[in-house]
Parts: C-alpha cells; sequence; structure tokens
C-alpha cells in the first residue's frame, strides 16, 4: 500500500474512547477547513464499530453544520438508537471544542435476498483512456493558483480520471450540469468490507456539488464565491472495492435560494450500480468590495 493510503486509512481507524465514543484525527487538504468527505467516512466508520459484522451499511442522512478546524481531532459520539432483528441504526454527532461540527443517521442491514433490478451505466470511456485531474492540472501548473498548483504536485491516496474537464479550470464555459469521474485507490487495499464503505464515502464528496456550478461558467475559485456542503445522502446497494475503478455520475437538477441540488449514481467497471448520492448545498455569489 502506497504511504499516502495508508494515511488515508489510518485516518479512518478510529481510536476507541468510551464505549460509544471515538476520536479521529483531521487532515488538512489546504483549503484550510476539514473535507466534509473525511468527516463522512470518519463518522460511518464510528457508527460501524457498534455493529455486528454481520450487518452492513445501506445508508446514511448527514448534515454539515460548522466548518471542522483542521488543527484539532474530532470526536464522535455515538447514539445506539435500535438494533432490530435485520435493520440496526445509529446516530452519529461529530465534536470539537463541545460544539457539533457534524451529525449523520446510518442504517445497517443483515444481508438478504429480495428482488434484484438496477439502472444501466451511461456509456463513458474506460479510465485507462483518460488523463487523472492531477496530470491535467500539472500540464496548466503555471497559470493555477496555490492550492490547485500544491493538488497538482502533491501525491494523492485516490486517483480521480474526470471524463469532460475544462479546458480551464479557471474560467470554464457555462455547460450542461453533468460530470462523470472515474476514482479508485492507488493501491491494493485489506479485505475489510467496512473499510470499502467508509472510503467511498469519503470519496463521494469530491467534485459532487460543483457540479452545479456548471451552467453558471464559475467555480469555487471564482472570486467571491461562497460553496459548502449542506446535507448528504448516500444509498449503498451492492459491495464495492474502493482498489478497483469506479464512475461517479452525477448531475444536478435544479439551483436556486443560493442553494445547488446534485445527485449522483456510481457504478463498477463492469456496470453495477453499487451507490447513489445526493447532497445539496451552498453556492453563494458575493459582490465585490468596493
Amino acid at each position: 500500500m502506497s504511504r499516502v493510503l495508508e494515511e488515508l486509512v489510518a485516518l479512518l481507524t478510529l481510536e476507541r474512547i468510551e464505549e460509544n465514543l471515538f476520536r479521529g484525527q483531521s487532515q488538512d487538504l489546504g483549503w484550510g477547513t476539514v473535507y466534509g468527505g473525511q468527516v463522512l467516512g470518519q463518522a460511518l466508520a464510528a457508527a460501524s464499530m457498534t455493529v455486528p459484522e454481520d450487518r452492513v451499511a445501506h445508508s446514511i442522512h448527514a448534515y454539515f453544520l460548522r466548518p471542522g478546524d483542521v488543527r484539532r481531532p474530532i470526536v464522535y459520539d455515538v447514539d445506539r438508537i435500535r438494533d432490530g432483528g435485520s435493520f440496526t441504526t445509529r446516530r452519529v454527532v461529530a465534536l470539537q471544542k463541545g460544539q457539533p461540527i457534524f451529525n449523520l443517521a446510518a442504517s445497517f442491514q443483515v444481508p438478504e435476498p429480495g428482488f434484484d433490478h438496477a439502472d444501466e451505466m451511461p456509456d463513458a470511456p474506460d479510465p485507462d483512456a483518460l488523463q487523472s485531474e492531477q496530470a491535467l492540472l500539472a500540464a496548466q501548473l503555471d497559470r493555477l493558483p496555490r492550492v490547485l498548483r500544491e493538488r497538482a504536485l502533491t501525491e494523492r491516496p485516490l486517483e480521480m480520471r474526470p471524463v469532460n474537464p475544462s479546458p480551464n479550470p479557471l474560467a470554464p464555459a457555462p455547460q450542461a450540469a453533468r460530470k462523470m469521474v472515474w476514482l479508485r485507490a492507488v493501491s491494493r487495499l485489506p479485505d475489510d468490507p467496512a473499510l470499502h464503505t467508509a472510503l467511498l464515502a469519503y470519496a463521494s464528496d469530491w467534485s459532487l456539488l460543483t457540479t452545479a456550478l456548471l451552467p453558471h461558467g464559475v467555480t469555487w475559485l471564482t472570486p467571491g464565491m461562497q460553496v459548502a456542503s449542506i446535507d448528504h445522502v448516500m444509498w449503498f446497494h451492492r459491495p464495492v472495492r474502493m482498489d478497483e475503478w469506479v464512475l461517479h455520475v452525477i448531475d444536478s437538477p435544479s439551483a436556486q435560494g443560493a442553494r445547488g441540488l446534485v445527485r449522483g449514481r456510481i457504478f463498477t467497471r463492469d456496470g453495477r450500480l453499487v451507490a447513489s448520492t445526493a447532497q445539496e448545498g451552498l453556492m453563494r455569489l458575493r459582490p465585490p468590495t468596493p
């Protein structure tokens, strides 16, 4: 396993403080606040540590309440709401400095047979035919702001390969609110289903909300732009390995009231639908300061 992937796995491996209390470290990706996917993955990992191993996560519903401080660890308080015959429900509150910054409801189920159907994966180029997001950024290094230069040059635990990248990431032309991104871990991972699910939650927040900006010809780097996740929902349909390619197919049906809504479907390379995502986020363009 690569060093940076080991660090990400360690980030999602929480310290048990008490029976239902867990502590996770924070990671600075250069944005000044904790990446939302980190809190999603850690909160799901905390919930999973209180659930029997024969039960797998099938849905999470979360709200981002306050920005996370990258200089501090995060404490996860798990409430064991219900342990039923087939389903287990947990509520998780993430805390920093005594204040909740995030909460999550997660449901787990004992695997059982039943009716089975799913959407077909849309046509998409094979990931081997595409360049990574990192390589695309590196080709424009001299015109990028510092935060993107660092992302282009820093080793990553997950590789992203966008299907239709913008030729100018700083000033994109308005386009349809649709995006497809291939992603996978950069090296082999342990055979731990809970880890792969937590990693999928971690990765699901990447490139999601920014899809709602595409019709407006702006990015999260546009001066005066404020972009922040408000909530995040995921349904886990089928087992997944995050060290194999998955395709996140994203669209945005609406933006209004300084909020944008995005939806996603995640497919394996052979076309199996493994998860669905949805998120609403703040998209506020502040007028320039006189």
